[in-house]
């Protein structure tokens, strides 16, 4: 079975294959940084880590390019509340950004460009979507896109120019021709700092003082990363529109070319049922999270969901997820593998359910169900080739690649030299047979949130949360 994908512009699931064989370019949409990364900032980024994962396991060589917006209205606000520039704002929460994915396990992007960075291919691109008659000045000085001249508009998000219409009840602001145009250069105000500003003359474009609309900057970036056209655009289920209808909008009204042959969108989540906003006080930081769950539970919590669900965020589901993490990890303690696999045998049963599941449309959650049936046959068989195939395919995942005692022995409240002691003790007194004052050491150490695991390779503990 090939690769299939769910390409939101066709709503329907495909045979996956790169433009260029065996080399899979995506671009993803990522953070604007004016504070901490949330909760659903960490969902897209894990949906899309985990896709280029599996493509990199699956043999492809994959260039992943997710972007930074360093410059937008709410960045100016946060940098003039602090009385900060805002290159010193942003390169703060870049720092802030990487500490907090790097905890959660997420690998690096191939590249990570900043917007201020290409302001020069912003007003390129400008420059052709106005020869082409797609951009207008309008008076306020902004230079806007003519959405009704572009005949493609609403065919990702499946919205009709008709369905679109705010005519009757929008009134046209900024000096639009019409309410569904979108500004692509923004004319400078005085209130704005200077480092808000760009002199557009003076990169040879006749826009004058300003900067560049938030849409513009990922048609140019991607065009200048991945090329005209790419294999795969990601991004939240909240930038299907407008933020991506116009991205097609700008990219195939200047080349004439489709910009991407796959646009895939994560869920959103939620928190107990409701859409987690900070108004309603349920929002909460990676920071937050993690003060309160070690990375890998959180990794394995968000992975339990499939990419395009809806996910319910609750303590009750990462209590969940931290019992069942512990169950694999169980496995792996009580059955070392049998060191590290250099390849995986898609042939063997196990590994050939795997990876069914992640060909169709990356089915984390059936592949998760497959690491529990290898853990099963693991602590059933006593096999050290299997528990090495449940390492290597958790690995796939991001999953399973910590030392398992030192997993399951995290947040101990008593010394480990003295778990080790009480463990000799109750051996001592198991083969007096003094079997009421080993049952004794044992209950005291639950009593202190540490479970002793017997087998035939010795005792084990881990700590119960």
């Amino acid at each position: 079975m090939s690769l299939r994908i769910y390409n939101t512009l066709s709503r329907a699931l495909e045979d996956f294959s790169p433009i260029d064989p065996g080399h899979v370019r995506m671009y993803v949409c990522g953070m604007t940084i004016y504070d901490l990364c949330h909760i659903g900032h960490a969902r897209m980024m894990m949906a899309f880590d985990v896709v280029q994962r599996w493509l990199k396991a699956s043999g492809y060589r994959v260039t992943y390019v997710r972007n930074i917006t360093d410059i937008d209205d709410k960045i100016i606000k946060r940098a003039v509340e602090r009385g900060i520039t805002i290159r010193a704002l942003t390169d703060e929460m870049i720092v802030a950004m990487h500490r907090d994915i790097d905890m959660l396990g997420l690998e690096r992007p191939t590249m990570e460009p900043r917007a201020t960075e290409y302001v020069p291919q912003m007003l390129q691109l400008i420059g052709q979507l106005e020869a082409k008659g797609l951009a207008y000045r309008a008076a306020s000085g902004d230079v806007n896109y003519a959405v009704r001249k572009f005949p493609g508009y609403g065919k990702l998000s499946g919205k009709s120019l008709d369905e679109l219409r705010a005519g009757e009840r929008v009134e046209v602001q900024g000096g639009k021709d019409d309410p569904l145009d979108f500004v692509l250069w923004k004319s400078a105000k005085a209130s704005e700092p200077d480092d808000a500003k760009w002199d557009a003359n003076a990169l040879g474009y006749a826009y004058g003082t300003g900067r560049p609309g938030w849409h513009i900057e990922c048609s140019a970036m991607s065009c200048q990363t991945l090329g005209e056209t790419f294999d795969i655009h990601g991004g939240g289920a909240d930038l299907q529109f407008p933020h991506h209808e116009n991205e097609i909008a700008q990219s195939e009204g200047a080349t004439g070319k489709p910009l991407a042959r796959f646009w895939m969108h994560n869920g959103f989540v939620r928190v107990d049922n409701e859409k987690m906003s900070k108004s309603l006080g349920n929002f909460f930081t990676i920071r937050d999270v993690l003060a309160k769950y070690d990375p890998e539970t959180v990794r394995f919590f968000l992975l339990r969901t499939h990419y395009r669900s809806a996910l319910n965020y609750s303590d009750v589901h990462l209590d969940d997820a931290r019992t069942g993490l512990k169950r694999l990890y169980t496995a792996l303690s009580l059955v070392p593998a049998a060191g590290d696999m250099p390849s995986i045998d898609w042939a063997q049963p196990f590994a050939a359910r795997f990876k069914t599941a992640m060909d169709e449309d990356f089915g984390t959650p059936e592949a998760v169900a497959v690491l529990f049936d290898l853990a099963s046959e693991v602590n059933r068989t006593g096999s050290a080739e299997l528990a090495a195939l449940l390492k290597t395919l958790g690995a796939c995942l991001g999953l399973l690649q910590a030392e398992p005692n030192t997993h399951l022995q995290a947040g101990a409240s008593i010394h480990e030299a003295d778990i080790a002691h009480k463990i000799a003790e109750r051996a001592a007194a198991k083969a007096a047979r003094d079997f009421a004052l080993a049952d004794s050491i044992r209950k005291d150490l639950l009593s202190q949130g540490i479970v002793l695991k017997d087998s035939a390779n010795g005792t084990t503990w881990e700590v119960v949360q």
